[in-house]
């Protein structure tokens, strides 16, 4: 194990003779997000969903960037004896999945990337950092009330939910899964994406986005190409960013059409 790796935690659904695919979430997400879709695609693939560093179960650590996060996983497929794997990664995890196949393109089979692009992003996280910072943990008595303070600097109510799965209660009271103050300093590694130099991934890549997202612009179509020769878009209609969980059954659909 690379010194940098951390051990993700991670849970397998499916047959080991399948396919293998490995799904990645987002930023202030955890492998539970992907529940909704693992339904549909246990039949067909063995699936490994982890939680990346700083969030969900697996370890904390003061190092946060796409490297590391690659290197982990890197780590975590050595682990397993997985030489090939499918990559599907969104937001944050989109930007891992492409990173790792930039990095070791022999060992990814094929990447699907959702509602994200491999540019730098202006980022508009700090209401949401100084709502989850700003929130008494020591005098909180239920989720509800959590919910209600947040609400001062988070307005939409799905966000506030996806957040709040993050919040658990142990003997000493409520505490975050996620490592909060780790991901307020690396928020700029994290909307950027790293310079690639010369680096492609030649395999097939599928990029996927919301109708009702601004994540994936015209723009950004440049730069998919430059990395990413063999792409293809498609754009999933009723859906905005976490089109995973808005659509989920045409979500899957489109990926296992495409694997």
């Amino acid at each position: 194990m690379s010194k940098h790796a951390v051990e993700l935690y991670f849970r397998k659904f499916g047959k080991p003779e399948q396919p293998t695919l490995c799904l990645l979430h987002g930023l202030f997400g955890s492998a539970s997000n992907w529940m909704g879709i693992v339904k549909y695609l246990q039949d067909d693939f063995h699936i490994i969903t982890p939680d990346l560093r700083n969030h969900g179960r697996s370890p904390h650590h003061d190092g946060m960037d796409y490297t590391l996060m690659a290197g982990d996983l890197l780590e975590l497929f050595d682990r397993l004896g997985i030489n090939g794997v499918n990559l599907l990664g969104h937001s944050m995890g989109g930007k891992v999945a492409m990173w790792l196949a930039l990095q070791q393109p022999e060992r990814i089979e094929k990447l699907v990337v959702a509602d994200i692009a491999p540019v730098a992003y202006e980022h508009g996280f700090d209401n949401v950092f100084e709502g989850l910072c700003g929130l008494p943990l020591d005098k909180i008595q239920h989720r509800e009330e959590a919910d209600k303070l947040l609400a001062g600097w988070v307005a939409e109510k799905g966000v506030r939910q996806y957040l709040l799965q993050n919040l658990v209660k142990q003997h000493q009271g409520w505490t975050w899964r996620f490592n909060l103050d780790v991901l307020r300093k690396s928020i700029s590694h994290l909307t950027g994406f790293p310079e690639p130099g010369r680096r492609i991934f030649a395999g097939e890549a599928l990029f996927i986005h919301g109708e009702k997202s601004d994540y994936v612009r015209d723009s950004y179509r440049e730069s998919m190409g430059q990395l990413f020769p063999h792409f293809r878009q498609r754009m999933l209609h009723g859906a905005g960013h976490w089109l995973y969980a808005e659509q989920p059954q045409l979500f899957a659909q489109a990926i296992k059409g495409f694997l």
